[in-house]
């Protein structure tokens, strides 16, 4: 279901850790073929009834769930599959290799952030060339300083399969380190605090929290989030004072909708600390005052149905950016003594029905305003004493634009993160009085990777019902024939309004030597096009986000961008929907797809309140709950739409400890497409035993999932050229 940050071409899990004999188990059966490849295993089959709305659906596969990860026969049954996948790739596993090492090639081995300065440090992350992890450190009064370490990640995750860290929180007065630390990839994490001149831990340790967390400016203070234990939503909001046990810290908001997300930050001035609520259709900020944490969080404006804000504090005022009266969002001022009371709100930026209005920054001088027309994300800067207005301009036809670090009111500049199919990610300053933009750093790609090779471009696809969808594609000019031969390679994922934007990815070179056209379908579902083609792709629109896919695979083949027989597909989380509804309406446009953790089971999951995240989705899918939604949802679901027909060559990906999409969602498709396909093609489903949503832990090892990935891919080509880069 719902990702933060989806990472579609391999950041999600697809090496399967577990060991198993193949003997008889009472889940899965696995037999030796003359060829030395096992027999894919066949799951047992229990009929498990539920009725609804007069309707009654019977899952043979249901007994695979098992929400404590512990039943011997649901974990020999994964493992079996997972030596299933291994004996059937076995012989892909030099290109594998090959492939590995391309991309991690392409890696800069000491690769740093740029710098940033809060109060008298300048904090940023660096590499060590060989390992895993990031190294978090500082430097007093000048970049020419002497480093301090503050964390080093390598250390503290050796020993575990997997290991992330939430962005580590210094205190306002420099001297203490709070970091969250999860070890499972179920997104629990712990919390610990470093004292940075001894650089001992001190005693608290917090357990059950969400990443995030926020010092008050006493420095002993720190509000983080509790997660509920069963549908792992973080609900409440706790104070806890340095010193003394968790037990005795304090409740001081709770969730009580659970259709609603939680989290904190703190204003770039540090007088407030925010809660943020937020669920698909209402969003909204309340605030404390980070110099009196024992007060009481107040909304800065009441939350209200379909409407979303956010803000940003200046002085005494704020910056709103609302849909109230603007679905492709607006932006608003207003003293922050008048903030809960909206009449009182006065507009600055107007909406524009062409234009979304993405994301903003506060600087005491100007407002830097990225905005998306026409497809493209825009820098605007807008001066607040002279009035200036103007945009910055960027090279590349099609490229990805955000905002990045930028703790400081009193900048001249604004820092921003640009990218494209074919620039490395970097980092600009633009001068906010003129836009000049100051180059900072630029990914290196060492090797011989040179961006003149390749070329990206910018197409639209006409949809079966007018709709001009939106496709950015990128090759190499030097292994491209407009005449239909190239393999092409196309991703989507359409939900939540994210945008999958065209940004530089190390991991696609390997495919664009071997001739591939890369494709990113910016279907519906997202917001490509503003708030109306996310609108346009949800709920009773859904079937539109499937359509799309189809529509432009057939388009660009029709185009000549790419062979009808050379077609591979990805799409992860709800794009693993996307992949399991489109097999099941077009099965034969396909020749591979890789479903990573896959959210099929629809109908089962959105039925079911315990399941995590499942009420926080109603908005996105419907609650089948009523009889409306549950046909719908019904109508599209891959699990349930399961048919006997020919299916493509498919590698399905899930993670054990999956906090979003649940283990046993893949599982089970995998078993039920395996029980009634009417083809020969291939079925890998393959499980990450220590890993969750996100897949393998670390910045080399995650690559072994592509590599396995594009692996599937090359080994379903037939032409000989495909093993093997292009000089």
């Amino acid at each position: 279901m719902k990702t933060a940050v989806i990472a579609l071409l391999g950041a999600l899990a697809l090496t399967g850790c577990g060991k198993s004999d193949s003997a008889k188990t009472e889940g899965a059966e696995l037999s030796s073929t003359v060829s030395g490849v096992p027999s894919p295993p066949v799951a047992k089959k229990i009929p498990h009834k539920m009725s609804i709305h007069g309707h009654e659906r019977i899952d043979n596969y249901y007994w695979m769930r098992d929400d404590l990860r512990k039943d011997p026969e649901v974990i020999a049954y994964l493992e079996q599959e997972n030596d299933y996948g291994r004996a059937l790739m076995k012989h892909t596993r030099a290109l594998q290799d090959t492939l590995f090492e391309e991309i991690t090639a392409r890696l800069e081995e000491d690769k740093s952030t740029v710098p940033v300065k809060i109060r008298d440090y300048w904090y940023y992350r660096r590499y060590v060339a060989g390992q895993e992890y990031p190294v978090y450190a500082r430097k007093k009064g000048a970049l020419e300083g002497a480093e301090e370490v503050l964390l080093d990640v390598n250390a503290l995750a050796e020993g575990n399969d997997y290991y992330h860290v939430g962005q580590p929180v210094v205190s306002p007065n420099d001297r203490l380190l709070a970091y969250s630390e999860d070890s499972v990839g179920r997104r629990i994490y712990s919390i610990r605090f470093k004292d940075l001149k001894t650089g001992k831990l001190l005693q608290d340790h917090l357990e059950n929290a969400e990443p995030g967390l926020v010092w008050a400016n006493d420095n002993q203070t720190v509000f983080y989030i509790n997660k509920d234990p069963q549908t792992l939503l973080g609900y409440q909001v706790m104070r806890h004072q340095l010193g003394t046990p968790q037990s005795e810290d304090v409740l001081v908001y709770e969730e009580d909708d659970t259709s609603f997300y939680t989290w904190l930050s703190k204003s770039r001035d540090g007088e407030l600390i925010y809660i943020h609520h937020y669920s698909t259709l209402v969003k909204g900020l309340s605030t404390l005052d980070a110099n009196a944490p024992e007060g009481e969080f107040q909304p800065l404006h009441p939350l209200e149905k379909a409407h979303e804000y956010s803000a940003k504090k200046l002085n005494n005022d704020f910056y709103i950016l609302t849909n109230w009266e603007a679905e492709n969002f607006r932006l608003m001022k207003v003293a922050a003594s008048d903030a809960g009371d909206k009449t009182k709100w006065r507009e600055v930026l107007a909406h524009r029905a062409d234009v979304l209005l993405e994301d903003f920054t506060t600087f005491d001088r100007h407002l830097a305003i990225v905005e998306r027309e026409n497809g493209q994300s825009t820098l605007r800067i807008i001066g607040l004493e002279n009035g200036d207005d103007f945009t910055v301009g960027f090279n590349d036809p099609i490229y990805q634009l955000r905002l990045d670090d930028n703790p400081s009111l009193d900048s001249d500049s604004v820092r921003v993160a640009y990218s494209s199919l074919t620039t490395p990610n970097t980092i600009y300053d633009a001068e906010l009085g003129s836009g000049d933009l100051q180059l900072m750093k630029q990914d290196k790609v060492p090797g011989d990777f040179d961006p003149a090779r390749y070329q990206s471009e910018y197409v639209t696809i006409t949809a079966r019902d007018g709709a001009e969808i939106p496709v950015s594609l990128a090759y190499r000019k030097d292994r491209f024939n407009k005449d239909g031969s190239n393999p092409l390679f196309q991703i989507g994922y359409g939900s939540y309004g994210s945008t999958v934007d065209p940004r530089f990815r190390p991991e696609v070179v390997s495919l664009l030597d071997r001739g591939f056209v890369f494709a990113i379908a910016h279907i519906r579902g997202g917001q490509k096009l503003g708030r109306s083609w996310y609108e346009d792709g949800k709920m009773f629109n859904k079937v539109n986000t499937f359509t799309d896919f189809i529509d432009v695979t057939k388009g660009l083949t029709g185009k000549k961008y790419g062979a009808p027989d050379k077609v591979l597909a990805a799409g992860g989380s709800a794009g693993g929907l996307l992949m399991g509804a489109v097999v099941n309406m077009e099965p034969d446009l396909y020749r591979g797809v890789t479903a990573m953790v896959p959210f099929v089971d629809v109908v089962t999951t959105m039925l079911d309140e315990s399941i995590p995240l499942t009420v926080n989705e109603y908005d996105e899918w419907g609650n089948p709950n009523n009889k409306d939604s549950y046909e719908y949802m019904l109508s599209y679901s891959p699990y349930d739409q399961v048919k006997a027909q020919d299916y493509p060559n498919m590698l399905v990906t899930a993670g054990l400890h999956d906090s979003q999409v649940q283990y046993f969602e893949p599982a089970k498709w995998v078993a039920k497409l395996r029980e009634v396909k009417t083809d020969s093609n291939r079925l890998i489903l393959n499980v990450n035993m220590d890993a969750g949503h996100g897949g393998a832990s670390g910045r080399y090892r995650k690559y072994k999932d592509t590599a396995l990935q594009y692996a599937f891919y090359l080994d379903l080509l037939d032409k000989g050229h495909m093993a093997g880069p292009v000089e």
